[in-house]
């Protein structure tokens, strides 16, 4: 089982990290910062469909910060979804913004609304924490996702990413009779390995959703996670491994039934494969983002010591002792990717 004991230290953004965000178009000015948000006077629990406390509160602003806050949000979702054109916030309302004041961070949601046909979206904006800007861009890089995110001095704006939430999916899902079971099972075979190469903790069933996509036959599962909080931060193998999480255990259980260790031994390839593969597409951005990530702070030392004691042994490669920050570690994690004679299972 994976346990973390302590609240994480927030990084903030260091000078070579924003560097290489304003080199790749993703530090932009914005006409609002977080700390805007946090002036509302009142909010209330906010409630899921069955009932459910969702812990967000919904937040209120008094009427003169009301009218400027709600204009410069849909300001700020044209940047996000039309590269600034402000004519598609013409038909477009705050409807809602939360806070979730039990997270690291505080994030807040905001809901969008289309008045024309009443179609929502929702948008984060969060404090610029480094671990999390590495991890959303990692994630951007090296899984089969694309994420829009944007930065602005202490101020982290995210896109919303789409699917049901792991927890929701293992109450709700779960026992439907259309469920594949074998894709399901090899998507968290996948993605257990690309959140391992890559050092992303913490994927509890609260942190990613699973994507369902009817295919004319069968059903396609992807599993996406959705907070990078804990990107490289602590020091313990089984933290980056889903597996060791008793909230994914359902998941798990129904992978037992149906995987062997030949068939995970063949998805973890597969993975390492195709993230080898965008390494060398996408070599030079990566270069420019490693050049950043192994001089900075985004751990604890005595995370980084026991981490690559761990490393080394799992790998059996005694050159992880070398490593000296936790972007040295990732990058020495994402080179044995790309060694075709790796044959460990990574479920060790």
């Amino acid at each position: 089982m994976a346990l973390i004991s302590k609240k994480k230290i927030a990084f903030k953004v260091s000078p070579r990290l924003r560097k290489y965000l304003q080199i790749h178009d993703r530090e932009l000015n914005l006409p609002i910062q977080y700390s805007d948000l946090l002036r509302y006077n009142n909010s209330i629990a906010l409630y899921d469909h069955w009932g459910e406390d969702t812990l967000w509160e919904t937040v209120f602003y008094s009427a003169s910060d009301m009218e400027h806050i709600h204009y410069q949000l849909k300001n700020i979702y044209a940047i996000l979804k039309a590269d600034g054109d402000l004519s598609v916030m013409e038909h477009l309302f705050i409807e809602r913004v939360d806070v979730c004041v039990y997270g690291n961070t505080q994030p807040f949601r905001i809901r969008v609304v289309n008045r024309i046909n009443d179609n929502f979206d929702y948008f984060y904006i969060k404090n610029a924490d480094a671990s999390r800007v590495y991890g959303l861009e990692l994630e951007h890089l090296l899984s089969p996702n694309r994420i829009r995110y944007i930065v602005n001095k202490e101020t982290l704006i995210e896109e919303h990413i789409v699917g049901i939430p792991g927890d929701q999916f293992i109450k709700h899902h779960l026992q439907d009779k259309r469920l594949n079971e074998v894709r399901l099972s090899k998507e968290f075979v996948k993605f257990n390995e690309r959140c391992f190469v890559r050092l992303l903790g913490d994927m509890h069933s609260s942190n990613f959703v699973i994507d369902i996509t009817p295919d004319f036959e069968e059903i396609h599962y992807r599993i996406r996670a959705i907070d990078f909080d804990q990107q490289s931060y602590e020091g313990r193998k089984a933290i980056y491994m889903p597996k060791y999480f008793k909230q994914n255990n359902p998941i798990i259980a129904v992978g037992m039934r149906h995987m062997t260790p030949e068939t995970m031994r063949q998805y973890q390839k597969e993975e390492r494969t195709l993230i080898a593969d965008r390494i060398r597409a996408s070599r030079y951005v990566i270069k420019d983002l490693f050049d950043a990530m192994e001089k900075d702070t985004i751990s604890l030392p005595e995370h980084v010591e026991s981490l690559k004691e761990e490393l080394a042994e799992f790998y059996q490669e005694p050159t992880f002792q070398r490593c000296r920050t936790m972007g040295e570690l990732v990058k020495k994690s994402l080179k044995m990717a790309l060694r075709k004679s790796f044959k460990k299972t990574g479920y060790s």
